[in-house]
Protein backbone atom coordinates (compact mmCIF):
# COMPACT_ATOMS: atom_id res chain seq x y z
CA UNK A 1 0.00 0.00 0.00
CA UNK A 2 1.21 3.50 -0.89
CA UNK A 3 1.33 5.41 2.38
CA UNK A 4 1.38 9.15 2.94
CA UNK A 5 4.86 8.83 4.42
CA UNK A 6 6.19 7.24 1.25
CA UNK A 7 4.56 9.94 -0.91
CA UNK A 8 6.05 12.61 1.36
CA UNK A 9 9.52 11.01 1.17
CA UNK A 10 9.51 10.85 -2.64
CA UNK A 11 8.31 14.44 -2.97
CA UNK A 12 10.97 15.62 -0.49
CA UNK A 13 13.70 14.29 -2.77
CA UNK A 14 12.94 16.98 -5.32
CA UNK A 15 15.23 19.27 -3.31
CA UNK A 16 18.99 18.86 -3.00
CA UNK A 17 18.84 19.46 0.76
CA UNK A 18 16.66 16.42 1.32
CA UNK A 19 18.59 14.28 -1.16
CA UNK A 20 21.71 14.97 0.88
CA UNK A 21 19.87 14.26 4.12
CA UNK A 22 18.29 10.98 3.00
CA UNK A 23 21.18 9.97 0.69
CA UNK A 24 18.59 8.99 -1.90
CA UNK A 25 17.50 10.13 -5.36
CA UNK A 26 14.50 9.43 -7.59
CA UNK A 27 14.61 7.63 -10.94
CA UNK A 28 11.60 7.03 -13.17
CA UNK A 29 10.69 4.88 -16.15
CA UNK A 30 11.63 1.35 -17.15
CA UNK A 31 14.73 2.48 -19.13
CA UNK A 32 16.34 4.67 -16.44
CA UNK A 33 15.39 2.38 -13.56
CA UNK A 34 16.42 -0.73 -15.50
CA UNK A 35 19.86 0.63 -16.38
CA UNK A 36 20.50 1.73 -12.80
CA UNK A 37 19.38 -1.60 -11.37
CA UNK A 38 22.13 -3.37 -13.31
CA UNK A 39 24.67 -1.47 -11.20
CA UNK A 40 23.06 -0.61 -7.88
CA UNK A 41 20.19 -1.96 -5.82
CA UNK A 42 17.29 0.46 -5.26
CA UNK A 43 16.06 1.02 -1.74
CA UNK A 44 12.43 1.12 -2.85
CA UNK A 45 10.46 0.47 -6.04
CA UNK A 46 6.94 1.77 -6.66
CA UNK A 47 5.49 0.20 -9.79
CA UNK A 48 2.33 -0.75 -11.63
CA UNK A 49 1.55 -4.32 -12.62
CA UNK A 50 2.75 -3.51 -16.16
CA UNK A 51 6.33 -3.21 -14.96
CA UNK A 52 8.59 -6.21 -14.49
CA UNK A 53 12.18 -5.94 -13.24
CA UNK A 54 14.85 -6.53 -15.89
CA UNK A 55 17.18 -7.94 -13.26
CA UNK A 56 16.60 -9.94 -10.10
CA UNK A 57 15.24 -7.80 -7.29
CA UNK A 58 14.49 -8.97 -3.76
CA UNK A 59 14.06 -5.60 -2.09
CA UNK A 60 11.05 -3.57 -1.04
CA UNK A 61 8.44 -3.05 -3.74
CA UNK A 62 5.04 -1.36 -3.61
CA UNK A 63 2.54 -2.29 -6.32
CA UNK A 64 0.27 0.61 -7.26
CA UNK A 65 -2.38 1.67 -9.75
CA UNK A 66 -1.70 4.21 -12.50
CA UNK A 67 -3.55 6.79 -10.42
CA UNK A 68 -1.39 6.11 -7.37
CA UNK A 69 1.79 6.30 -9.44
CA UNK A 70 0.81 9.85 -10.43
CA UNK A 71 0.99 10.78 -6.74
CA UNK A 72 4.71 10.08 -6.54
CA UNK A 73 5.86 10.82 -10.08
CA UNK A 74 7.54 14.08 -11.15
CA UNK A 75 6.47 13.42 -14.73
CA UNK A 76 3.26 14.49 -16.45
CA UNK A 77 2.97 10.99 -17.90
CA UNK A 78 4.49 8.45 -15.47
CA UNK A 79 6.19 5.42 -17.01
CA UNK A 80 5.23 2.37 -14.94
CA UNK A 81 7.90 2.69 -12.24
CA UNK A 82 9.43 5.10 -9.73
CA UNK A 83 12.46 3.98 -7.73
CA UNK A 84 14.61 5.38 -4.93
CA UNK A 85 18.34 4.74 -5.30
CA UNK A 86 21.21 5.51 -2.91
CA UNK A 87 23.39 8.45 -3.91
CA UNK A 88 27.08 7.88 -4.51
CA UNK A 89 29.72 9.10 -2.07
CA UNK A 90 32.21 9.68 -4.90
CA UNK A 91 34.66 12.39 -3.96
CA UNK A 92 37.21 14.32 -5.97
CA UNK A 93 38.72 12.53 -8.94
CA UNK A 94 42.48 12.26 -8.98
CA UNK A 95 44.37 13.87 -11.85
CA UNK A 96 46.19 10.61 -12.49
CA UNK A 97 42.93 8.87 -13.46
CA UNK A 98 42.60 10.92 -16.66
CA UNK A 99 45.47 9.12 -18.37
CA UNK A 100 44.86 8.60 -22.07
CA UNK A 101 41.12 9.24 -21.90
CA UNK A 102 38.86 12.09 -22.92
CA UNK A 103 37.24 13.86 -19.97
CA UNK A 104 34.50 16.50 -20.00
CA UNK A 105 34.70 19.38 -17.52
CA UNK A 106 31.57 21.46 -16.85
CA UNK A 107 32.08 24.97 -15.52
CA UNK A 108 28.81 26.28 -14.08
CA UNK A 109 26.32 24.44 -16.30
CA UNK A 110 23.14 25.15 -14.37
CA UNK A 111 20.22 23.87 -16.41
CA UNK A 112 19.27 20.31 -15.30
CA UNK A 113 18.17 19.36 -18.81
CA UNK A 114 21.53 20.44 -20.23
CA UNK A 115 23.48 18.46 -17.63
CA UNK A 116 21.38 15.36 -18.21
CA UNK A 117 21.81 15.61 -21.98
CA UNK A 118 25.58 16.12 -21.65
CA UNK A 119 25.80 12.96 -19.52
CA UNK A 120 23.92 11.14 -22.29
CA UNK A 121 26.27 12.62 -24.92
CA UNK A 122 29.31 11.50 -22.90
CA UNK A 123 27.89 7.98 -22.70
CA UNK A 124 27.31 7.90 -26.47
CA UNK A 125 30.86 8.97 -27.26
CA UNK A 126 32.44 6.62 -24.73
CA UNK A 127 33.52 9.32 -22.27
CA UNK A 128 33.40 7.83 -18.80
CA UNK A 129 34.17 10.84 -16.60
CA UNK A 130 32.62 14.29 -16.19
CA UNK A 131 34.17 16.70 -13.68
CA UNK A 132 31.88 19.53 -12.54
CA UNK A 133 32.33 22.81 -10.70
CA UNK A 134 30.43 23.05 -7.44
CA UNK A 135 27.93 25.46 -9.01
CA UNK A 136 26.99 23.02 -11.77
CA UNK A 137 23.50 21.49 -11.48
CA UNK A 138 23.13 18.51 -9.12
CA UNK A 139 23.38 15.19 -10.92
CA UNK A 140 20.62 13.78 -8.68
CA UNK A 141 18.06 16.44 -9.57
CA UNK A 142 15.07 14.43 -10.94
CA UNK A 143 15.18 16.44 -14.20
CA UNK A 144 18.85 15.60 -14.66
CA UNK A 145 18.30 11.91 -13.94
CA UNK A 146 15.43 11.75 -16.43
CA UNK A 147 17.33 13.61 -19.16
CA UNK A 148 20.20 11.11 -18.99
CA UNK A 149 17.87 8.35 -20.22
CA UNK A 150 19.83 5.80 -18.21
CA UNK A 151 23.33 7.11 -18.98
CA UNK A 152 23.66 8.20 -15.34
CA UNK A 153 24.37 4.53 -14.63
CA UNK A 154 27.44 4.47 -16.90
CA UNK A 155 29.12 7.89 -16.55
CA UNK A 156 31.10 8.90 -13.46
CA UNK A 157 30.20 12.48 -12.42
CA UNK A 158 32.16 14.25 -9.66
CA UNK A 159 32.22 17.78 -8.25
CA UNK A 160 35.32 19.69 -7.31
CA UNK A 161 37.07 23.06 -7.30
CA UNK A 162 37.96 23.28 -10.99
CA UNK A 163 40.92 25.71 -10.91
CA UNK A 164 42.68 23.65 -8.23
CA UNK A 165 41.89 20.39 -10.00
CA UNK A 166 43.13 21.67 -13.36
CA UNK A 167 46.33 22.87 -11.68
CA UNK A 168 46.94 19.29 -10.55
CA UNK A 169 46.75 17.95 -14.10
CA UNK A 170 49.99 17.11 -15.86
CA UNK A 171 51.21 19.81 -18.24
CA UNK A 172 51.27 17.12 -20.94
CA UNK A 173 47.46 16.84 -20.85
CA UNK A 174 45.80 19.35 -23.21
CA UNK A 175 42.93 21.39 -21.77
CA UNK A 176 40.53 22.37 -24.56
CA UNK A 177 37.91 25.08 -24.20
CA UNK A 178 35.29 26.54 -26.56
CA UNK A 179 35.87 30.30 -26.77
CA UNK A 180 35.00 33.07 -29.21
CA UNK A 181 38.69 33.70 -29.91
CA UNK A 182 39.40 30.02 -30.47
CA UNK A 183 40.59 28.19 -33.57
CA UNK A 184 38.04 26.70 -35.99
CA UNK A 185 37.39 23.22 -34.59
CA UNK A 186 36.79 21.77 -38.06
CA UNK A 187 40.29 22.66 -39.19
CA UNK A 188 42.06 21.86 -35.93
CA UNK A 189 43.99 18.69 -35.33
CA UNK A 190 42.72 17.23 -32.04
CA UNK A 191 44.29 14.75 -29.66
CA UNK A 192 42.75 11.39 -28.81
CA UNK A 193 42.81 12.26 -25.13
CA UNK A 194 42.59 15.34 -22.95
CA UNK A 195 40.11 17.58 -21.17
CA UNK A 196 37.16 19.30 -22.84
CA UNK A 197 35.84 22.32 -20.89
CA UNK A 198 32.29 23.56 -21.49
CA UNK A 199 31.01 26.68 -19.78
CA UNK A 200 27.91 28.26 -18.32
CA UNK A 201 24.85 28.76 -20.53
CA UNK A 202 24.98 32.55 -20.35
CA UNK A 203 28.52 33.49 -19.34
CA UNK A 204 30.61 30.74 -20.84
CA UNK A 205 33.80 29.58 -19.17
CA UNK A 206 34.71 31.47 -16.00
CA UNK A 207 37.87 33.65 -15.97
CA UNK A 208 39.65 31.38 -13.45
CA UNK A 209 39.10 28.28 -15.57
CA UNK A 210 39.78 30.15 -18.84
CA UNK A 211 43.29 30.92 -17.57
CA UNK A 212 44.01 27.20 -17.42
CA UNK A 213 42.91 26.38 -20.97
CA UNK A 214 45.81 25.43 -23.22
CA UNK A 215 43.93 24.95 -26.51
CA UNK A 216 41.15 27.31 -27.58
CA UNK A 217 38.45 26.03 -29.94
CA UNK A 218 35.61 27.73 -31.77
CA UNK A 219 32.52 26.25 -33.46
CA UNK A 220 31.96 28.51 -36.47
CA UNK A 221 28.61 29.76 -37.73
CA UNK A 222 27.89 28.83 -41.35
CA UNK A 223 24.68 30.84 -41.75
CA UNK A 224 24.52 34.12 -43.63
CA UNK A 225 22.48 37.07 -42.37
CA UNK A 226 20.43 36.86 -39.18
CA UNK A 227 20.97 33.64 -37.26
CA UNK A 228 21.06 32.13 -33.76
CA UNK A 229 23.11 34.06 -31.22
CA UNK A 230 24.76 30.97 -29.82
CA UNK A 231 24.51 27.20 -29.47
CA UNK A 232 22.93 25.39 -26.55
CA UNK A 233 25.74 24.03 -24.37
CA UNK A 234 24.54 20.43 -24.66
CA UNK A 235 24.44 20.67 -28.47
CA UNK A 236 27.87 22.33 -28.50
CA UNK A 237 29.22 19.51 -26.33
CA UNK A 238 27.92 16.92 -28.78
CA UNK A 239 29.57 18.72 -31.72
CA UNK A 240 32.89 18.99 -29.90
CA UNK A 241 32.85 15.35 -28.79
CA UNK A 242 32.08 14.16 -32.32
CA UNK A 243 35.09 16.09 -33.66
CA UNK A 244 37.38 14.54 -31.04
CA UNK A 245 36.20 11.07 -31.97
CA UNK A 246 37.22 11.79 -35.57
CA UNK A 247 40.75 12.49 -34.41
Amino acid sequence: MLSKNVIKLVHSLETKKNRLKEKLFVAEGYKVVGDLMRRVKPQLIIATDDWAPQTKYDGRMIRVTDEELHKVSFMKTPQQVVALFPTSDAGDIGADTIGDQLCIVLDGVQDPGNLGTIIRVADWFGIKTIVCSHDTADIYNPKVVQATMGSIARVNVVYTDLPSWLDSISSHVPVYGTLLDGENIYGRRLSASGIIVMGNEGNGISPAVRERITDRLFIPNFASGDTAESLNVAIATAIVCSQFRRA
